[in-house]
């Protein structure tokens, strides 16, 4: 006797759907928002969920937010793109080299513990109030988490795919763009997001220490002004904004990737 197919009921169809189910907690957790500020009652201290959306919306419209947005975007960009690179560099002299290695174990055992925050009076001493002393502090953010997130990629590569590589003829650069990146990519991505996490939040709390200035600050410059100003409201939709930003790259751009590399090469499920 065939195997009847079982029908589904419709809120089991949608339960599957995950963006759905996302969606569904983001909006509980809005109604609590809105909920808890109305019985509050204090806009000081914590405004509904309402006014911070509409602040938030008219701060965009205005082009004060977009402007802040971009220029944190900005900085981060610089700051991931020098430090994607000195990981690189670090990275292939650890597994070329065994000076390399020991470089790569000493520089990361002595900083990677190291806030970035705690490098911010050392930044301002040596480069002074501007966007280098951010870029540098960002830098750190983002380089030891990437480096060591490669290198252990790179080294969890089965001896069984070098071989074949090598049986292949492959060596140098065809070597590694062919056999080493592909099967390390899963640890490669997740390094690339949490040092976008890490150099995230970074840059909020170092802008909220020393920003630019006014008109080169970001999206912390943003909220350090309007809390100044007891503008409440327009400091939600600045964490709005950071909050909103996160979900994006995480959620559609490094999930973009997965989808199109790991997931579709069946490297993980």
């Amino acid at each position: 006797m065939p195997d009847e197919k079982i029908e589904l009921s419709r809120w089991e169809r949608m339960s599957n759907i995950g963006w759905l189910r996302k969606t569904v907690i983001v909006v509980a957790l809005a109604v609590i928002w809105q909920i808890y500020a109305v019985w509050l009652n204090n806009s000081l201290m914590f405004p509904t969920f309402v006014d911070t959306v509409k602040a938030f919306v008219g701060a965009f419209a205005s082009g004060e937010l977009l402007i802040k947005t971009g220029n944190s975007l900005k900085m981060l960009l610089i700051a991931y793109a020098i430090g994607a690179t000195l990981s690189i560099t670090l990275t292939i002299l650890a597994i070329s080299t065994r000076v390399g290695n020991d470089i790569l174990e000493v520089l990361t055992a002595m900083l990677n513990p190291l806030a970035p925050v705690a490098l911010l009076p050392l930044a301002l001493l040596w480069f002074g109030l501007g966007a280098p002393s951010l870029v540098f502090v960002l830098i750190h953010a983002v380089l030891w988490a990437l480096t060591l997130n490669i290198y252990n990629g790179f080294t969890g590569v089965s001896q069984t795919l070098r071989m074949v590589g090598r049986n292949y003829g492959l060596k140098g650069l065809k070597f590694a763009f062919l056999i080493l990146i592909p099967a390390a990519l899963p640890s490669i991505l997740t390094g690339l997001k949490i040092s976008w996490a890490f150099g995230w939040r970074t840059l909020i709390a170092a802008e909220l220490v020393f920003g630019v200035s006014s008109r080169s600050g970001g999206i912390g410059w943003f909220i350090y002004e309007k809390k100044n100003q007891l503008d409440i409201d327009q400091v939600f939709a600045g964490l709005l904004t950071v909050i909103v930003i996160g979900i994006l790259v995480e959620n559609v751009l490094f999930k973009a990737i997965e989808k199109r590399t790991v997931l579709k090469w069946g490297m993980r499920h």
